[in-house]
């Protein structure tokens, strides 16, 4: 026997004969029992078929919900943190102010989707169908911290001479540049100019290799271009084109 509970303990269903988790939320789904509010913080719901459950403001922090047929499920405010959806089918999905931020939403289908006032901060939206969802343009302006014009950018790599060493490369990322990111501060352009490249004592070097693919050189001058060409995906981070971060600091980190 299974209990669902609320974050603050409330029974909201039992499954008298299910064995796991999953199999209890699959039940109470089936049979539209209302699961809003339910503790399934880092619940192993792989490809539960929970279409059209009540799971409003539901605790699924950090749940498997991969491949996880949602289509229409109510999940008006639920704290999805971090939680895996990759794949998922969210079809109609009542996402309005859901906390999605770091979610991993590769490949989910969420067209018709509502994620009006949804935080989509650092979620993974590569590949991800976003035909006809309803997006609020407030927090998609606070996610576009990409400004306009010419603008200088910063990038971890290695040292030519020394591959085992980080250096970091200064850009500039011409006005006419193409330029994109996800939802987090990963930037890239079509192409750039090398200002500089400084080792970790802060001096000057001329080149440097990509920590990706070391056949890839920055000289100083010189500008790059992405070896495969430019992706159009906003929502694809690790998309084609010269990567970069708008701070020096997030460069350090990376």
């Amino acid at each position: 026997m299974i209990e669902i509970k609320t974050v603050s303990g409330v029974t909201i269903y039992t499954a008298s004969n299910a064995n796991d988790v999953r199999t209890a939320v699959v039940e109470a789904a089936s049979r539209g029992a209302n699961l809003r509010g339910a503790n399934l913080r880092g619940a192993d719901l792989y490809g539960a078929d929970l279409y059209g459950a009540d799971l409003y403001g539901a605790d699924l922090y950090g749940a498997d919900l991969c491949g996880a047929n949602l289509r229409g499920a109510n999940l008006r405010g639920a704290d999805l943190y971090g939680a895996d959806l990759y794949g998922a089918d969210l079809r109609g999905a009542n996402l309005r102010g859901a906390d999605l931020c770091g979610a991993d939403l590769r490949g989910a289908d969420l067209r018709g989707a509502n994620l009006y006032g949804a935080d989509l901060c650092g979620a993974n939206l590569r590949g991800a169908d976003l035909y006809g969802a309803d997006l609020d343009p407030l927090p998609l302006a606070q996610l576009s911290h990409l400004p306009e014009g010419t603008l200088v950018g910063w990038k971890k790599a290695c040292s030519a001479e020394y591959p085992h060493r980080s250096v970091l490369v200064k850009l500039e990322i011409p006005a006419d540049a193409r330029r994109s990111h996800s939802t987090g501060r990963k930037c890239r352009a079509d192409r750039a100019v090398v200002l500089g490249i400084y080792d970790a004592d802060g001096k000057p070097v001329t080149s440097a290799r990509s920590v990706h693919d070391t056949d890839f050189i920055y000289n100083v001058g010189k500008t790059v271009t992405p070896d495969n060409g430019w992706g159009e995906d906003r929502w694809d981070e690790c998309a084609p084109g010269i990567h970069f971060f708008i701070t020096k600091e997030e460069a350090e980190a990376y």
